[in-house]
This record gives C-alpha cells, sequence and structure tokens, in this order.
C-alpha cells in the first residue's frame, strides 16, 4: 500500500513548527502534517526543565509577531511561562490536530521519479512534495568523550535532561561546563549541595539581567491598543543597534566596561575574579545575562577550577591540571549539536547523499533555508542565519515567510519540484563569508559553536536582521531550477 501524499511534512514541534503549521492553515494548506518526535510539542523549552530556565530575551520580543503576549509576568519570562505560551498559541490557532507524535524522523530520501520525499519516522513511512525542517538547535545534547565518565558510580545528567527526581541536597556535584545554562542552574542548586565543584573551560562575558516581575498595572498597560507594539519595537531597535557592535567589533569595548564592572562588585576575591575573567573579545561566545552566578561562585562551599576534564576514576574527577575532587553527582553544561545536527545524517538528496556527507562539516545554504541538491527542502534555524544580539522569533517568523512565499510560488505556476541553483548558493556564501571576515566571532580570539570543525563560521549572520527580513521577504524564482507539475500522482493537488 503507497503512503498516502502531502502536500507538506513539517519535522518538528516546537516554536518552528508551530509557526510554520500556522502560517500554512493560513495559506490554505491543509494537507499536511507536523511530525514531532516526542510525545509533546515545544521543542528546547520542553526539554530543558532545570531550575532557573529562562530566557535571556525580554519576553514582549521573545514571542510570536502575530500572537503576542499582553501579560507577561517578568520581563525576561521562565521556561514555563514559555512553554504554556507557545503551547497556547498552538491551541489557540488550532494545530495539534496537525501533530503525530512519537514520530522521529530516522530518514527523509529525495525520490526523484516521484518528485517528492519519502519520509520514515519509527512509526511509518510518509511521502511529501514539501518538507519544511523546524527541529533547530538546541535540543541534541552534546555529551563528552569523557574517559571513566561511563563508570561513574554516581548519578549523571546533562542539564537538557535534568533529573528532578534526584535529590542535591548535601552532595558533592560537579559541574562541568559554564555555558548559558550552568549560568542559571548554578545559583539555583550551590545553596542546596553541600559541595559544588565548577570546571570551566573557558570563561563567559556576564552582563546584569535587567529583570524584575510585572505588576498589575505594568501588564494593564501593556493591554492597550498599540503599547505591546511600540514596546516591541523599542526593544528590537535597541537590541539591533547592540548587534552593531558584533560587526564592529571596537564598539563592544564599552560594554566590555559595563561586563567587567559587574563582575568586579560581585567578586571580591582577586584569584577567583582571575579565574572568572574572559581574555577574548566580549561577543566572541555568545554574551550572557545574570545578576547571581557570579555571588553562588564566590560562595564558601562552592570551588571553580579554571580547567577541562581528563578523566573521571571511580567517583574521583580528574582535571587537565591534575587536580583530584571526590564527588557523589556530575552535571552537563556541555552544550548542543548545533554546526553539526544529528538530522543532518538523516536526510538524503538527489543523489543519495546525506546532508552531513555534502556539508562535511561545514553546514551551507542559501539565505540559511535552501540547498542545492535537496529540492523542495526548506530549513527553518539554517546556516548562518544564527544572531547574537536579537530574538530567534525573527529569524524563524522570515525563514517561515520565504518557504511560504515558496509554495505560493509553486501553486501558482503549477511546479513540482524547485531547486536553489549551485551557482545561487556559492555567490550567496561567498558574500556571507566575506561579510563574516570582520565580525567578532570570527576575530575575537575565542572557540565558540559559531566556528565550526573545519575552522569555519557556518553558523552567525554577517549583516542586520533588517537585511534578513529582506533577504527572505520573498521566494525569489529566478534563483532556482523549476521542474513543472505534468503529473497527477494519487489525488493529491499541487502545493
Amino acid at each position: 500500500m503507497t503512503a498516502h501524499l502531502f502536500d507538506v511534512l513539517v519535522i518538528g514541534a516546537g516554536i518552528s513548527g508551530i509557526g510554520a503549521a500556522i502560517r500554512l492553515r493560513e495559506q490554505g494548506v491543509d494537507n499536511f502534517a507536523v511530525l514531532e518526535k516526542a510525545d509533546s510539542l515545544g521543542g528546547t523549552w520542553r526539554d530543558n526543565t532545570y531550575p532557573g530556565c529562562a530566557c535571556d530575551v525580554p519576553s514582549a520580543l521573545y514571542s510570536y509577531s502575530f500572537a503576542q503576549k499582553p501579560d507577561w509576568s517578568r520581563l525576561f519570562a521562565g521556561q514555563q511561562e514559555i512553554l504554556h505560551y507557545v503551547r497556547d498559541t498552538a491551541a489557540r490557532h488550532d494545530v495539534q490536530r496537525y501533530i503525530r507524535f512519537g514520530e522521529e524522523l530516522e530518514e527523509a530520501a529525495w525520490d526523484e521519479a516521484q518528485c517528492a520525499w519519502r519520509v520514515r519516522t519509527v512509526r511509518g513511512e510518509y511521502r511529501a512534495r514539501v518538507v519544511i525542517s523546524c527541529t533547530g538547535y538546541l535540543h541534541e545534547p552534546i555529551m563528552p568523550d569523557l574517559p571513566g565518565l561511563a563508570d561513574f558510580p554516581g548519578k549523571v545528567f546533562h542539564s537538557s535532561r535534568w533529573d528532578h527526581d534526584h535529590d542535591l541536597r548535601g552532595e558533592r556535584v560537579a559541574v562541568i561546563g559554564t555555558g548559558a545554562s550552568a549560568i542559571q542552574f548554578v545559583p539555583e542548586i550551590q545553596p542546596q549541595v553541600a559541595q559544588l565543584k565548577v570546571y570551566q573551560r573557558t570563561p563567559q562575558w556576564i552582563l546584569p539581567k535587567p529583570d524584575s516581575t510585572l505588576n498589575a498595572v505594568q501588564t494593564g498597560l501593556l493591554g492597550l491598543p498599540g503599547i505591546k507594539q511600540l514596546l516591541r519595537g523599542l526593544l528590537y531597535t535597541g537590541f539591533e543597534t547592540f548587534g552593531i557592535g558584533f560587526r564592529k567589533p571596537a564598539m563592544l569595548k564599552q560594554v566590555e566596561r559595563l561586563a567587567r564592572a559587574h563582575l568586579r562588585m560581585a567578586i571580591k576575591d582577586p584569584a577567583l575574579r582571575e579565574k572568572v575573567t574572559p581574555d577574548y573579545t566580549l561577543g566572541c561566545k555568545r554574551v550572557l545575562l545574570s545578576n547571581n552566578y557570579y555571588p553562588a561562585l564566590a560562595q564558601p562551599n562552592v570551588e571553580v577550577f579554571a580547567t577541562g576534564v581528563r578523566e573521571i576514576r571511580g567517583n574521583v574527577i580528574v582535571a587537565d591540571d591534575g587536580s583530584e575532587r571526590a564527588v557523589d553527582t556530575i552535571i552537563l553544561g556541555t552544550g548542543f549539536h548545533v554546526t553539526d545536527q544529528p538530522i543532518a545524517q538523516r536526510v538524503r538528496g538527489v543523489g543519495g547523499d546525506t546532508l552531513a556527507g555534502l556539508w562535511a562539516g561545514s553546514p551551507e545554504a542559501y539565505r540559511g533555508t535552501t540547498i542545492h541538491g535537496f529540492p523542495n527542502l526548506f530549513l527553518v534555524l539554517g546556516p548562518n542565519l544564527a544572531i547574537g544580539h536579537n530574538s530567534a522569533f525573527i529569524v524563524i517568523e522570515s525563514q517561515i515567510r520565504y518557504a511560504m512565499s515558496a509554495l505560493a510560488a509553486m501553486r501558482e505556476h503549477r511546479l513540482a519540484r524547485v531547486e536553489v541553483r549551485a551557482a545561487a548558493q556559492q555567490k550567496y556564501n561567498a558574500r556571507v563569508q566575506a561579510a563574516l571576515a570582520g565580525t567578532v566571532w570570527n576575530t575575537g580570539g575565542c572557540s565558540s559553536y559559531y566556528i565550526d570543525a573545519n575552522g569555519k563560521n557556518s553558523t552567525g549572520f554577517p549583516w542586520s536582521t533588517v537585511t534578513m527580513r529582506r533577504l527572505l521577504s520573498q521566494f525569489d524564482l529566478e534563483s532556482y531550477d523549476v521542474v513543472p507539475d505534468v503529473l497527477e500522482v494519487n489525488d493529491v493537488a499541487v502545493v
């Protein structure tokens, strides 16, 4: 029996997937499904439930432009409130009925003869004219290959797979990694544990977080016509102004002075202060916000090791500097697969090669969204679209708009197949890499997830989000090779 042919399959039911489903419905596309590997929607905000988990973008900006929420409880919302917002938005737009849970992608392969994607999940097989990949890059945790970790007799878990049943009170706890997640959960667990050992390979630049609860008067004002939009516009403009510094790193020196003052005020011990002071330009790594991380490190039950971990020997952590500490629990704050997303190994294009094979460690796409050799495939949060200064919703909505414009063009011109031309992709990425050369990610003197295994910046976007919106505002059919739809396949209309 031949699998039903969908007009569109969306992979992933996080913020991107929900946004794509809403826009598909608005376009009148009803023959689509959203395949979600978990048993509920929410993406990274479903998976990351560690203590203190919150957003570092103001709530008024970290939301869909078409579903703005006036009654956030804080200026910077926490994980539970964001997850509730995403689920509520999905419910109000009636997209849950399109979601198929427990459908983890095993393979998506292009069928040239049928001009369709064959998609296999753990539960079944599907076919689709178009696939929109909304898998993101903050959900596949990096599990470090540390000698002896598998034999550690105590508890081990990654911050994105937090074990809420495990009681940390009175334990000796090690935290390996000091990125965005650790910055948030370390202050939460520090008062509970007997000893906290923090292993930091690279210190982070941390700015004060201007966070506070919103009272009834403030939320009432935000509910007035036009006020939400005004605040959103002001925040957007402010963050875009800050973003100029990523492209002109000398401008970030003023912000760096603020970060140094924040550090001096919170940590009086000169030895500890030296350990947590970065030696690279602010912005080279993701800029973090916290008011309580530094004070937590300064507590008497905390020991900071400015070193990586060499091995685990029984219940003892052996650091690169030779120091040894016995612990009961290890929490991994080691981040996520960004430039080496596992889904790339499961998507096969025209010649049967996988995305991972094609990219060979350096992801590349046309306008971060389409790839030569992979027709009718659209990536959301694809290569070279990460921004370090504004809301991910801006990127997501821009790319979804581009994909919807492509679908409209396929309907209008009755096209079965669109594939970005190799020359167009190469020309665009040459411009991207040339523009990235002077950015703080390339010149700031650090190693980060912006730079891939080959030393190439395949993550950052080198221009403003104003430029991003313009590039993705409308599908540019002239950059694509197209095939007219001359065959009727089953009883399904052209997308």
